[in-house]
């Protein structure tokens, strides 16, 4: 389990919903959401938008929330379709 630590607050992957109905991965940020929204097509996951407010920006939420994206695909087989510029360089930053 991976923690990050925010300004008076930690936050870790535990903490990581994956609300299906909204086809998204979200955290809850001091009233603030982060997420990473996604569409199923067929086999495949695209992974449309990485979406985290400004003053949390730089701190890893944005890989915390593409790290559980990319475990969800595998545990379901999906291939993954990396739509979003920062899944995109997440990828090529972590090719396993």
């Amino acid at each position: 389990m991976r923690k990050t630590e925010f300004m008076n607050f930690e936050i870790d992957d535990s903490q990581i919903i994956h609300n299906e109905t909204r086809s998204r991965f979200e955290i809850s940020l001091d009233g603030s959401l982060a997420v990473l929204d996604y569409s199923i097509d067929g086999d495949s996951i695209l992974m449309l938008h990485v979406g985290v407010p400004h003053e949390f920006r730089g701190r890893g939420v944005a890989a915390l929330i593409t790290k559980a994206a990319l475990e969800y695909a595998k545990s379901k087989s999906l291939n993954v379709v990396p739509i979003c510029s920062y899944v995109q360089a997440y990828l090529r930053r972590h090719p396993e």
